[in-house]
C-alpha cells in the first residue's frame, strides 16, 4: 500500500504584490509632491551688482514680504502675523545655531516696512539678517 503524503496549505500570504504597489505609489508621490508646491509670488527689487552668497553649510530662514505686507515664512502660502513669525523664526535660529535669514521683500513695498522688520528681528536676538534682491541683466 502506497500512503500519498498530504500537501499542507501554507496560511501565509504573499505580501510581494503589495510591496510592488507600495515603491510605485512612492515613486508618484516623490515626483508630484515637488510640482504642488508653489513659492509666494514677490517681484524682488533689481540691482546692478548683487552680492552672491556661497550657500554652502548654511541653513537660511527666507521670511517673503509681499505686496500686501503679509509675512510668510519659507514659502509657506500661509501667511503669519508678525507675532507668529517671530516665535517661528527664533524657534528655528535657536535650535540651527548657524541659520541666516533673509527678508525676501517685493519692490513696491514700503522701504520703511523692511527695515521696522529687521529690526524687530535684530531686537528679539536674531544675529544674522540679510536682504534678498535680483541681478538687474538690463543695465
Amino acid at each position: 500500500m502506497h500512503y500519498r503524503k498530504r500537501r499542507r496549505h501554507m496560511a501565509e500570504m504573499n505580501v510581494v504584490p503589495y510591496i510592488d504597489v507600495m515603491l510605485v505609489l512612492l515613486i508618484i508621490f516623490m515626483i508630484t509632491s515637488p510640482l504642488l508646491t508653489r513659492s509666494v509670488e514677490v517681484e524682488l527689487p533689481a540691482v546692478k551688482q548683487a552680492e552672491t552668497v556661497k550657500t554652502e553649510n548654511i541653513n537660511f530662514v527666507i521670511i517673503t514680504i509681499n505686496a500686501k505686507g503679509q509675512l510668510f515664512l519659507n514659502d509657506d502660502k500661509q501667511s503669519l502675523t508678525i507675532k507668529e513669525l517671530l516665535v517661528k523664526v527664533i524657534a528655528l535660529t535657536r535650535f540651527i545655531t548657524d541659520s541666516q535669514v533673509l527678508i525676501k521683500g517685493d519692490y513696491r513695498l514700503s522701504y520703511g516696512k523692511v527695515v521696522k522688520l529687521m529690526s524687530i528681528l535684530r531686537e528679539a536676538g536674531v544675529k544674522k539678517v540679510g536682504l534678498l534682491t535680483q541681478k538687474n541683466v538690463n543695465r
